[in-house]
């Protein structure tokens, strides 16, 4: 044994390889191997594919291996080395390079043995190091946990996914294993390692288009984690597969008929859905086993795109086509590179029929993904669409990961990129995007370019303005409105639905917020300085930092943050930094701040009073919100007074910028037609009107309450007396913006 594997690991051998396969013979003897068919059936499939070259390579990584994992058992008894070869076996079974069936026996040894990164390199190569180094990292990821560590599992497996995307397929094989062998464990750890696969494995495989180890994943998944469930569907499935079985037969007998006499070389194939997928239509979509197996699904292979279309037509000519029911993945691949024709046909006695037509590529390509890359990649560098479209999504992965503030938002990013469902839509040039389904036109501006999402102020789809919250529908053709002066809304967060949007705007407002606290705290600060007769510029560098070592504050930014958002009351940080003693001072005797209206996010202004420029004001520092800005006479705000040390002495700057929220409420006849005349009358003055709502006030009069946009208490004036033109309006007078 000894001397066979010395034979084939030919070459120079590390201290530690070598003590590896230098064990004495009688302890092989005594070790349980596995069974030689195993190997020399693994041999066999990869000599159908690699060249000879190439399987001693493999060859050399098992034996390495099997040394590695010398004495090691699983739970099952048997010898470790059984486990990363039935890894290996489902790589080869997609036809997946030498390296990686190299990197998948090998997975285990940095982590369960005394083998390092740098023996591996030694003998093998630094490209399958790499490999079995990212695998390595892998361990422990729970999708749906909010503990740090395994968010941050997480990122690591984007990092190991960048550098080499092969890491993720020989991942997916080691779980595929590990769940077809779960029956061994514990029931609580089959149910978290189900869950798990079900939460995270499945759709990553999905989102890879690798349908066929989806399938099994969900299947076993749904096994383990409910095992009744799934014994009761498996039974109904064979007592309803005798009743079907002729019917079946005599469909695919009429298709194979039709399409021989019409010339074409074809495969039919009956098509049987999977357990989860029954088991998930019969929970969302609330109907009966008999109503979802009622369907009879076929899959046609042909050899040509050409002929694909050539079948689609002959089916139709043999069945009616249900309307609304045909998709063409073949002009438009999904977002994992599937690509098929799906109709769905009234076929005998009413019976819906549903049939997918596609080449053999296409069909290794949707079972496989982009392991199927490796099969079909020809000389040189050549890449398959597939292959490009989870480079892209990889790339996504980590630019998301860079903008996160920490690993939990990532985590919860990648939730929401993990969607099955695609909208296609064309820009006007007519390219053509792809979305999840739900997505908005503020999806679309982010998907085109961080740029253009943050500068998006309107979208037109198709050809016609529209609301950016509105769902975009395949076939839309979406244009996008930019301005300059256009920025991210945290209302967005409401109607976005992919992760890239919802993390280049948390990432805008994070960056916009802190550049707008310590503009606004160092204002602050300042104004308090000079109750003291003490300018903020004039402090010297040894006072300030004596100072901020007092506040525990690195810098001075990240103490006028701290100040801006109330978190620190600018009084008792001018007493310390002017050298009196702390305690409240008197915001009366504190220099009132300008408000201009360009403070961002760090500047709240109250909707209990709606302060409108013009309008005398005062500040109170929120722990919560930053600055709030109330109107002088607010119920609120003549409450706060309690708490003089969170008091800002505020007033309005020379030049306002922007519009700010306010209410009105109308007092009217209630007649027909009397919204519409005063909306029209609204939008002749270009008017932002956020809500109109009614409340009647008896049987002859009835409230109009309208939320709306104005740029100072002067313009809100003059829309009031336009309004009070209207006939039949009574009164208009200002409220609060709910």
């Amino acid at each position: 044994m000894v001397t066979s594997t010395l034979q084939v690991l030919s070459g120079s051998l590390t201290d530690v390889t070598a003590r590896l396969l230098l064990r004495s013979t009688a302890d092989n003897r005594s070790t349980k191997t596995p069974p030689d068919s195993s190997l020399t059936q693994f041999e066999k499939s990869l000599r159908q594919y690699l060249t000879a070259e190439q399987v001693m390579q493999v060859k050399r990584a098992y034996f390495f291996a099997e040394q590695a994992h010398y004495g090691q058992v699983r739970r099952s008894g048997e010898p470790y080395v059984t486990h990363p070869l039935a890894v290996a076996g489902v790589l080869a079974e997609m036809h997946m390079d030498h390296q990686s069936l190299m990197a998948a026996l090998l997975h285990d040894t940095i982590e369960d043995t005394g083998v390092t990164k740098e023996d591996i390199g030694a003998q093998f190569g630094d490209e399958v190091a790499e490999l079995v180094d990212g695998v390595s990292k892998l361990t422990h990821i729970e999708f749906d946990s909010i503990e740090l560590k395994q968010a941050e599992n997480f990122q690591k497996m984007a990092l190991a996914m960048a550098r080499d995307i092969r890491v993720i397929l020989v991942k997916l094989a080691d779980r595929l294993h590990n769940m077809r062998t779960l029956g061994v464990l514990t029931r609580d750890k089959m149910s978290r390692i189900a869950l798990e696969t079900l939460e995270i494995y499945a759709p990553i495989a999905m989102r890879l288009g690798m349908n066929s180890v989806r399938m099994e994943f969900e299947d076993l998944g749904f096994k383990a984690l409910y095992p009744m469930r799934a014994r009761r569907i498996e039974a109904a499935i064979k007592k309803s597969r005798g009743n079907r079985t002729a019917l079946v037969d005599q469909v695919k007998a009429q298709i194979e008929s039709l399409l021989s006499r019409e010339g074409l070389q074809v495969e039919v194939q009956g098509r049987e859905k999977h357990l989860y997928s029954i088991y998930t239509k019969m929970k969302t979509k609330r109907k009966s086993f008999s109503d979802i197996m009622d369907i009879f699904a076929f899959r046609i292979i042909v050899d040509s795109v050409d002929a694909c279309y050539r079948t689609l037509g002959a089916v139709h000519s043999l069945y009616k086509p249900v309307p609304g029911e045909f998709t063409d993945y073949i002009a438009i691949p999904k977002a994992n590179g599937y690509q098929s024709l799906h109709t769905v046909l009234k076929g005998m006695h009413g019976v819906p029929i549903e049939i997918q037509i596609r080449t053999r590529e296409m069909e290794d390509m949707a079972n496989n993904g982009i392991a199927a890359h490796w099969l079909y990649k020809t000389e040189g560098n050549a890449t398959t669409a597939s292959h490009t479209r989870a480079r892209e999504w990889v790339q996504g992965l980590l630019e998301m990961q860079q903008r996160a503030g920490n690993p939990l938002e990532f985590i919860e990013s990648v939730k929401m990129d993990l969607f099955p469902d695609e909208v296609y839509v064309f820009t006007p040039k007519g390219d053509i995007m792809e979305l999840p389904k739900g997505a908005t036109a503020v999806d679309a501006a982010y998907a085109i370019h961080t740029d253009i999402g943050n500068r998006c102020v309107a979208c037109r789809i198709d050809r016609h303005l529209a609301p950016l919250s509105e769902p975009l529908k395949s076939g839309q053709t979406i244009e996008i409105v930019t301005s300059p002066n256009g920025r991210p809304n945290p209302d967005w967060f409401n109607y976005v639905v992919t992760a890239r949007a919802r993390t280049n705007i948390r990432h805008f407002l994070k960056d916009q917020r802190r550049e707008d606290s310590i503009e606004l705290g160092h204002n602050l600060l300042d104004k308090a300085l000079m109750t003291y007769e003490v300018r903020l510029d004039d402090i010297d560098e040894e006072l300030m930092a004596q100072s901020l070592a007092k506040f525990g504050k690195q810098n001075r930014e990240a103490l006028f943050v701290d100040i801006a958002l109330g978190n620190l009351l600018p009084n008792i940080v001018a007493s310390r930094i002017a050298g009196a003693n702390a305690g409240p001072v008197d915001p009366e005797k504190v220099a009132a701040v300008a408000i201009r209206g360009t403070e961002g996010f760090v500047v709240t202004y109250a909707k209990c009073c709606c302060p409108l420029p013009g309008d005398p004001i005062g500040g109170y520092l929120s722990p919560e919100k930053g600055l709030v800005v109330h109107r002088e006479n607010c119920a609120n705000y003549l409450e706060m007074r309690e708490q003089p040390e969170r008091l800002m002495a505020l007033r309005w700057g020379e030049h306002i910028e922007g519009v700010f929220p306010v209410g009105m409420r109308l007092e009217a006849v209630n007649q027909r037609g009397l919204i519409a005349l005063v909306a029209t009358r609204l939008n002749a003055v270009d008017m932002n009107i956020d809500r109109i709502t009614t409340q009647d006030k008896d049987i002859q009069y009835t409230y109009i309450d309208i939320e709306l946009q104005v740029s100072s208490r002067i313009h809100l004036a003059r829309i009031m007396k336009r309004l009070r033109t209207v006939e039949g309006v009574r009164r208009v007078s200002r409220t609060s913006r709910r």
